[in-house]
């Protein structure tokens, strides 16, 4: 078993979270993650009031374990923060907030209410700003994953947080996929790891079938970095841009922005009927580059059981054999 600041702060069995993807989570997979051990997070920034009280109440007749609820604060009013709050979820996983946004102020009002906050960043200076608001996780995300990404690798971003805000636990998102990722994240001073592409491609992720078949196929190359689709969406996300699938979607409108914001709500619709038929050509999907170490479709408990296993093997068996005296021959 591996403890960790982070299992020890949550009362969790494994270092390993779930990453509150919106609309990419469901009941059904918070549950699972947190069933096996780790920490499910809902995503819930597109929900409504009404859908958020039946989503959250939905994962606790699921599990008896802690979970998460997570919203990109920059969308947010103090209201639908508030709607969260009240709800009492364990943690309150927060990510993207703008740059006049009080984060204090957030995480205070969460704190008076018993729940704990694990905020996502994508640089140090965001770390530092959010360990001294009163984060008690930090995630650290490099560029590697799916979704709204800084500009920064997994493995420089890690190690790079983990020292500006120890001894805040860090979560290290990004590129992570199997045992060997956690091991190494371990190394590098991360308490645990937040995933989403590896989850996205379980039974219970809430996705078209075949867009879990195009992350088992992904040789981790066919994705980029752009603002097409947040341009498409007429969402504004500060300082990110996303990585996606790069597909017949996406490549229409590449070098056409200002067309595409002429025509926005045409494209819209058009990629929204596309991701409703399960259209991996026509709709814009997010996944990271940790595609290229995915080949199959599996329950959400046994992709964290089996990554437990393998970290521990690499920690117990295979790293300290690296290790000789200075005076062996061998």
């Amino acid at each position: 078993m591996i403890k960790t600041s982070f299992t020890r702060l949550l009362g969790i069995e494994h270092p390993i979270a779930l990453a509150g993807m919106s609309p990419g989570t469901s009941p059904e997979l918070v549950a699972a993650v947190t069933n096996a051990g780790g920490l499910g997070i809902l995503g819930a920034t597109e929900a409504s009031p009404e859908r958020l009280r039946v989503l959250v109440a939905a994962v606790r007749a699921a599990t008896e374990g802690p979970f998460g609820v997570n919203l990109v604060v920059n969308f947010m009013s103090d209201e639908e923060i508030d709607l969260v709050l009240d709800a009492q979820p364990a943690v309150f996983s927060t990510a993207w907030p703008r740059e006049a946004q009080d984060l204090k102020a957030i995480f205070d009002r969460a704190h008076d209410r018993g729940v704990k906050v694990v905020h996502m960043v994508p640089a140090v200076a965001d770390a530092v700003k959010a360990a001294e608001a009163g984060a008690d996780v930090i995630v650290a995300q490099g560029t590697d994953g799916g979704g709204h990404i800084g500009l920064m690798g997994t493995a420089v971003i890690v190690p790079a947080v983990a020292r500006a805000v120890a001894p805040v636990p860090v979560l290290a998102a990004g590129g992570i996929a199997d045992g060997r990722g956690l091991a190494a994240m371990l190394a590098l001073g991360a308490a645990g790891v937040l995933m989403g592409t590896r989850f996205l491609a379980t039974t219970e992720a809430p996705i078209h079938p075949a867009f879990k078949d195009r992350i088992t196929a992904s040789d981790g190359t066919d994705t980029m970095v752009t603002d097409v689709s947040d341009i498409m969406m007429g969402g504004d996300w500060p300082g990110a841009l996303a990585r996606v699938a790069r597909n017949r979607v996406v490549e229409r409108w590449l070098g056409r922005v200002n067309e595409l914001r002429r025509h926005r709500e045409e494209a819209v619709a058009s990629m929204l009927e596309g991701r409703k038929r399960g259209d991996v050509e026509e709709a814009i999907l997010y996944y990271g580059q940790s595609s290229a170490l995915i080949d199959e479709v599996a329950p959400a408990a046994r992709v964290v059981a089996e990554m437990v296993s393998e970290a521990e093997t690499i920690l117990r068996q295979v790293l300290p054999g690296l290790v000789v005296d200075a005076t062996s021959s061998s």
